[in-house]
């Protein structure tokens, strides 16, 4: 069973940067989508980027493009998301998420996602 960890939220100010890591463990299948999400209070959960383990194919929406990457360390079963200029509206608690995948395309929609960690809070002051 696929079990995700992640850390590395916290309080950062505006423009600034966090590094999220997302530890897995129990990874049997070959290929794995991962993904962050996150979620405000009040608002729906949405993809932020996603990460095929064995292609390294990546998504992001275009909020998030240039802004934001995510990266593997497969050696450390260990997924990445890096978020640059940050802004109060980026304020959410991020979720990662995983699914195995039978191609290097990785779904979006959260319900894709069957195994999801408990999540990291990120504040942004201004």
């Amino acid at each position: 069973q696929v079990h995700l960890m992640e850390s590395g939220g916290g309080s950062v100010q505006a423009g600034g940067t966090v590094k999220l890591s997302c530890v897995a463990s129990g990874l049997t299948s070959r290929s794995y989508c991962l993904a962050w999400f996150r979620q405000a209070p009040g608002k729906e959960r949405e993809v932020v980027a996603t990460i095929n383990t064995s292609s390294g194919r990546t998504y992001y929406p275009d909020s998030e493009k240039g802004r934001s990457t995510i990266s593997r360390d497969n050696a450390k079963d260990t997924v990445y998301l890096e978020m640059t200029s940050l802004k109060p509206e980026d304020a959410a608690k991020y979720y990662c998420a995983a699914y195995s995948a039978f191609s290097d395309f990785c779904y979006i929609g959260k319900d894709a996602y069957n195994t999801w960690g408990q999540g990291t809070q990120v504040t942004v002051s201004s």
